[in-house]
């Protein structure tokens, strides 16, 4: 949706880099107010939250607010369509909120505005509620009359850049300047190289995988920096290998199984550079997000969005299914168990607080590490085929087959853990723990499809 503003730049100079025409200048503070009733931060490849830095960019509003302009590099702006008015004065329109508006300085936005609503009568109290980005949009809507009371006695001003294309009348300077956002947001912002996580979600990568998972899941995940996800990407990036695998890759990209387990920036590097192929995603218009369009890709990412709840399945059922095959999960060193009684005895085995499933928190009594897990879900492979369209799918209900086999499964399994001397490291840096996982379910499934077959 189509966004537009029309800000004041005191003190404004220009200057011409390639396709970016830059605008230097102060925002008064009533620009500001402007700016931030229309920004939604959602260019901003990081999402502002409430800390020391915010802290002290408030401090210096309130109390050297002559000297505020020099001591921050303040709020980088990127507009694809802009007119320049006169009195200093500047229609910008954010043609795609998404990639346009503030790309570098939201901790600024966000201090500024919370200076903002200390001035229009907001409590202390109130303010301590304004963590972030998102209940800093509710107070300020809900304090916005109180604002436009005392906007015309703020009087502190914001240094901002605004880069807009060198020439609005070339489509293709336009075209280009679009295209060169993402990259200019990443090398601006705060100084710090973004994750690379960060830039792929920015380019769109992970949407396709976002509308396979549980809505409840996707929502959970810190799809961006500092985007409050409890679910870091990454974890879930990782698992989109175990059925990656099963597929002839453009480029030949693969990832070794065990790294799943010990190295996903590795898998994270892999799936972006996967998405980037040519073979698999086409560059939108502007070239700055892209679409997949590789149907086998995304038969992976449809199958993708059932391994988080297969991992929560593994995470509750291996100690019982570890137990009725002969073992003593308890026992296992790395393993730790939910007795809050036994936990006040400062008995490090126990634990007072109940601990839950890593992605759909279900409470569990035992603690069931990494280590043990990710080997015997890469093993679920041997329950998916490639169709005759080259789609994956699975050969069977993996939720299913996991409910009826798992103890089967564990006996085998177990041979794993106890040649590791019961080390859940060791088990998943090994990738024989990840071949003979395969083999054991293959033969499993094989046993039980013969006998319904018969």
């Amino acid at each position: 949706m189509k966004k537009s503003l029309t800000v004041k730049i005191n003190q404004c100079s220009e200057q011409v880099v390639g396709p970016v025409r830059k605008l230097y200048g102060l925002l008064p503070a009533k620009s500001v107010v402007q700016l931030l009733d229309t920004d939604d931060l959602a260019a901003n490849p990081r999402s502002a939250k409430k800390g020391s830095v915010t802290a002290d960019i408030e401090d210096s509003l309130r109390l050297s607010v002559e000297l505020f302009p020099a001591k921050t590099k303040g709020i980088l702006l990127a507009s694809s369509s802009y007119r320049a008015l006169d009195r200093d004065r500047y229609q910008l329109s954010f043609l795609d909120p998404e990639t346009e508006g503030i790309l570098d300085g939201g901790h600024n936005a966000l201090a500024a505005g919370r200076h903002i609503l200390r001035e229009a009568g907001a409590t202390e109290r109130e303010l301590n509620r304004v963590k972030d980005w998102e209940a800093f949009r509710k107070a300020w809507t809900e304090n916005r009359n109180a604002i436009g009371e005392i906007v015309d006695l703020l009087d502190f001003e914001m240094p901002v850049e605004i880069q807009v294309p060198a020439e609005m009348q070339d489509e293709s300077v336009v075209e280009t300047f679009r295209s060169s956002l993402l990259e200019i947001g990443a090398a601006r912002n705060n100084n710090v190289q973004l994750s690379e996580e960060t830039k792929a979600n920015k380019k769109g990568f992970y949407d396709v995988l976002k509308k396979e998972l549980p809505s409840s899941l996707a929502e959970a995940v810190e799809w961006k920096t500092n985007d409050g996800g409890r679910i870091k990407v990454r974890d879930v990036i990782a698992l989109c290998w175990i059925g990656l695998s099963k597929l002839e890759l453009p480029g030949g990209l693969r990832v070794n199984p065990n790294q799943i387990y010990r190295n996903k920036a590795v898998c994270v590097a892999a799936f972006n550079k996967l998405l980037e192929h040519a073979d698999v995603s086409t560059p939108s218009e502007g070239g700055y997000t892209v679409g997949i369009h590789n149907e086998a890709v995304k038969s992976a990412m449809k199958v993708a969005g059932v391994f988080p709840e297969l991992y929560d399945i593994l995470y509750e059922e291996i100690p019982s299914a570890y137990n009725k095959a002969g073992g003593s999960f308890g026992k296992i060193s790395a393993v730790r168990i939910y007795d809050p009684e036994k936990a006040a005895e400062k008995n490090p085995k126990y634990l007072r607080a109940e601990p839950t499933t890593p992605f759909f928190q279900r409470p569990v009594s035992y603690t069931c590490p990494d280590g043990f897990i990710v080997p015997l879900l890469y093993g679920l492979r041997a329950l998916l085929d490639v169709d005759k369209d080259g789609l994956l799918v699975w050969k069977t209900n993996p939720q299913a087959f996991l409910s009826r086999f798992l103890v089967e499964i564990m006996k085998n399994y177990r041979f794993v853990f106890e040649m590791a001397v019961w080390d859940p490291q060791k088990v998943g840096k090994n990738i024989s723990a990840y071949e003979f996982a395969e083999s054991a379910i293959a033969a499993i499934y094989s046993v039980n499809r013969a006998k319904s077959a018969a």
